[in-house]
């Protein structure tokens, strides 16, 4: 009859949490004792309850009992069904009160909620991160303990998550999701062919609220906000050099080992980044991408032309804090500065002169090697240096004269 009255008369003395039966509260106080009775043979994973470790056994024996009339796809739990049919319904009956965003389960609308309220209750005990939801904190350990425990049967490759190692299965089935119409390109998630189309559209839906900034995908919107924080929270092991990026931090890894894994097909000059290579080939190809709107001049890299853009701004934005001089690039602010430190940190391992600049010493060297690089196209004689080939192109222009 409780079921009709609504009558709860067993209480949880932890929670306060009322039960219409003795055996639910029963069930209940496992989760504060953390009791789990029911293990499986053959992983040794514990339950609560024989009826979580019923569907569990599944995982082991591949029954998959609850079937979609719809699409005929199987399911070893009927909660994971009726799940999906949300996706054949479009059933969202629960609401943010805030954002008025709908979702199908009301446990998908409380992590939400925490969007809003910016609660992170899941802590990692390694790196101390934040997390809302405990499943990303448990996907987020895999990246101290290296655990990947999804393996592929085809070609033994192991993935820390489930979503990577389905995305993977299909280079093996050769199964294709979504095609872009405009390009061709093809992609094994829909997802990823939406934010793809966002490069033909120009649609750059997220927004920078400090600088105004747009961005076609959040991701790089959240890695562009730590230019304003300030915030570096990925850090090299070796000298403890803090980087806003993972990407950078892989860059920057390879200045300790050394490894050049971008190779030159031309010269075979090997590089620590892809895009130093590709600013490489155009020497080889003399190919200059980047233009100046202002005066038309062409560029190797986009870093060359930001550079060049302040001759016309007169914008100087490195100043020595000695004399006061402001310099367009950091770079030059740097050799600048040996002039009030007296540094030379460049030595020539034959003589053991020093030199401010490098291209100091590289030219100096030559004096050793004998190497003359600068000829003169008239005479044929050969100089260490091009101001010293200027200077005696003087003599030519003189008999010409005379």
């Amino acid at each position: 009859m409780r079921v009709h009255t609504g009558e709860k008369p067993f209480k949880c003395e932890i929670c306060k949490k009322l039960f219409t039966q003795n055996k639910d509260l029963k069930v209940h106080m496992k989760i504060h004792t953390r009791e789990k009775p029911f293990k499986c043979n053959l992983c040794q994973k514990m339950f609560m309850q024989t009826c979580n470790l019923k569907a569990h056994m599944r995982i082991h024996t591949g029954e998959k009992p609850f079937k979609c009339e719809v699409c005929q796809k199987r399911f070893t739990q009927n909660g994971h069904l009726k799940m999906h049919m949300i996706k054949h319904t479009g059933e969202t009956p629960f609401e943010c009160e805030i954002c008025q965003e709908m979702f199908a389960q009301n446990s998908f609308l409380k992590a939400h909620m925490r969007i809003h309220t910016g609660e992170e209750k899941f802590k990692c005990e390694v790196c101390e991160k934040m997390f809302t939801h405990n499943s990303d904190l448990k996907v987020h350990m895999r990246i101290h303990t290296g655990n990947k425990p999804f393996n592929c049967g085809v070609c033994q490759k192991t993935f820390s998550q489930y979503n990577t190692l389905k995305v993977h299965m299909r280079k093996h089935t050769g199964e294709i999701l979504s095609k872009c119409e405009v390009c061709q390109k093809i992609f094994t998630q829909y997802k990823d062919l939406k934010v793809h189309m966002r490069i033909h559209t120009g649609e750059k839906p997220f927004k920078c609220e400090v600088c105004q900034k747009m961005f076609s995908v959040s991701g790089n919107l959240k890695i562009h906000m730590r230019i304003h924080t300030g915030e570096k929270p990925f850090e090299c092991e070796v000298c403890h050099k803090m980087f806003a990026h993972n990407s950078y931090l892989k860059v920057h890894r390879r200045q300790h080992t050394g490894e050049k894994p971008f190779k030159c097909e031309v010269c075979h000059k090997m590089f620590t980044k892809n895009s130093d290579l590709k600013q490489h080939m155009g020497k080889h190809t003399g190919e200059k991408q980047f233009r100046c709107k202002v005066c038309e001049e062409m560029f190797l890299s986009y870093s060359n032309l930001k550079i060049h853009k302040r001759i016309h701004t007169g914008e100087k934005i490195i100043k020595c804090e000695v004399c006061e001089k402001s310099f367009t690039q950091y770079g030059s602010l740097k050799v600048h500065m040996r002039f009030h430190t007296g540094e030379k940190p460049f030595k020539c391992e034959v003589c053991n002169k020093m030199f401010w600049q490098n291209s100091g010493l590289k030219v100096h060297k030559r004096i050793h090697t004998g190497e003359k690089p600068f000829k003169c196209d008239v005479c044929d004689k050969l100089f260490r240096h091009n101001c010293a080939l200027k200077k005696h192109m003087v003599v030519h222009t003189m008999d010409s004269s005379e």
